[in-house]
């Protein structure tokens, strides 16, 4: 696969509210859709892409998130599922898919997720913070779910006209605000 091929698919796309299909297994051509997944993700400077963000309706995710230490958290999750889940914390997200919208979201402070490696082995992954964040942001979004999705109504109301005017799926992208926060 050409690692330049991947295409990021944006709000209005269909295939960003289909519940993604499991991996039967993990193949020499799911590696390559992960490392490519990896460069586009890393071309427009996220820290997470989950596969329907590309255009491919599995159950894959890729991640790499820099610690306070500075040491990075790097994963390529298949047919992730998350197992435990401790506490709540809200911060603020952004989305490859929805550029120049960021909002607070509530989500779990601490995570364990189940998975399946690019190399087929089994992989737990015990995560808080910014990690844990990006998690459960790409699980979502194999689940048809959008960050979004998980706003205040009040938020949400605030944000229609905006993204109404967003409604751009494949074809177009729109401009992309500075913003401090991630986008995933």
């Amino acid at each position: 696969m050409d690692k330049r091929s991947l295409k990021l698919r944006y709000y209005g796309d269909p295939i960003l509210r289909q519940k993604a299909a499991p991996v039967q297994t993990v193949t020499p051509e799911i590696r390559d859709v992960i490392g490519a997944m990896f460069d586009c993700m890393y071309r427009e400077r996220g820290i997470g892409l989950a596969a329907p963000q590309v255009g491919i309706a599995q159950r894959i995710f890729v991640v790499d998130v820099e610690k306070e230490s500075g040491e990075r958290s790097k994963y390529a999750l298949v047919n992730p599922v998350m197992k435990e889940t401790a506490g709540s914390i809200v911060g603020e997200e952004g989305c490859l898919s929805i550029p120049g919208i960021h909002a607070d979201v509530k989500r779990h402070a601490d995570v364990v997720f189940e998975a399946l490696d690019e190399h087929g082995g089994l992989v737990v992954v015990r995560a808080e913070g910014l990690l844990a964040r990006a998690l459960q942001h790409e699980l979502d979004h194999l689940d048809g779910v959008l960050f979004i999705d998980r706003l205040s109504p009040i938020r949400r109301k605030l944000l229609e006209s905006k993204l109404a005017r967003m409604q751009f799926g494949e074809a177009g992208k729109a401009a992309s605000t500075a913003s401090a926060s991630p986008s995933f």
